[in-house]
């Protein structure tokens, strides 16, 4: 095995350093409400890495990634792994919504709003938004992540830096969005994260635009007012509610089934994004 230094284990990735680079290699692990699953699921790992490059090169004009190369990693690494820059990570998740669902429903219910932003009345599970807003979450290492509002990313990062975060993942997420949906598919929302390089220059990091950071949704079947089919761990979110766990660790061991039918979901929107065949 090449011999690299381990640095931090997250919920689904390992981070590694290489001369003086960073090695992101994703696992099969699946986390759900921030608790990892016992249970893998086959490829998983190098399909969020492979379409996280692809979404990398589409906007590297939008603005500066962290990424080095794709191919020039560890061999035991190969296909879910990517060399990147070292970054000063910002500790805010940056999630972008166009349509209310998950906590962001839960929230509306309860007060109107999401993040401190005012939502009309009326709307229902799955509702389109009138125009796509910045709800931004506390960045956990362990534990839930905690929706803030904009404000709150002000006081934190102070105002330049928090209105370029929000510019970026709204611009990110709005040409993806409209990337996906002239191929039959909804994008619900989606998370990013950027960090700092050693020029000071903001850059994306972390995944962009994959079923573990963003719900996708089947266009064809969209339908407000009740759940939608996912092509994203949703699928698993769904099951593993159902089984009643009270979403605090350990989480349950998901059957071989389930198991099958979220890789098939993963692979699914994979290739109607990339257009590419995937290879296991």
């Amino acid at each position: 095995m090449t011999r690299v230094k381990h640095l931090h284990a997250g919920k689904v990735r390992d981070l590694y350093e290489d001369r003086g680079d960073i090695l992101l290699v994703a696992s099969d692990r699946v986390s759900v409400y921030d608790v990892p699953l016992p249970t893998p699921v086959p490829d998983k790992g190098a399909l969020l890495t492979q379409l996280s490059v692809w979404w990398f090169e589409r906007f590297r004009d939008v603005v500066p990634n962290h990424l080095i190369s794709a191919t020039d990693v560890p061999a035991e690494f190969a296909g879910r792994a990517v060399r990147c820059r070292p970054l000063d990570m910002i500790k805010v998740e940056c999630v972008a919504r166009g349509y209310l669902t998950g906590s962001g429903l839960a929230e509306y219910q309860r007060s109107s709003s999401v993040c401190g932003v005012p939502l009309p009345p009326g709307l229902v599970e799955g509702s389109k938004l009138p125009e796509p807003i910045f709800t931004p979450t506390t960045k956990a290492d362990s534990g839930h992540d905690l929706p803030i509002t904009f404000d709150d990313v002000v006081a934190q990062e102070g105002r330049e830096t928090a209105e370029r975060l929000r510019e970026l993942t709204l611009r990110i997420y709005r040409e993806g969005a409209e990337y996906a949906a002239e191929r039959g598919i909804i994008v619900a929302d989606t998370k990013l994260e950027f960090g700092w390089d050693s020029e000071g220059t903001l850059t994306l990091g972390d995944e962009v635009l994959t079923s573990d950071s963003s719900r996708f949704w089947p266009a064809d079947s969209w339908e407000p007012g009740r759940p939608q089919y996912s092509f994203d761990k949703q699928y698993v979110r769904d099951w593993a509610t159902s089984t009643g766990w009270d979403k605090t660790p350990p989480g349950p061991a998901v059957p071989p089934e389930v198991v099958e039918a979220t890789r098939r979901r993963y692979i699914d929107v994979y290739e109607r994004l990339t257009g590419r065949t995937w290879q296991s």
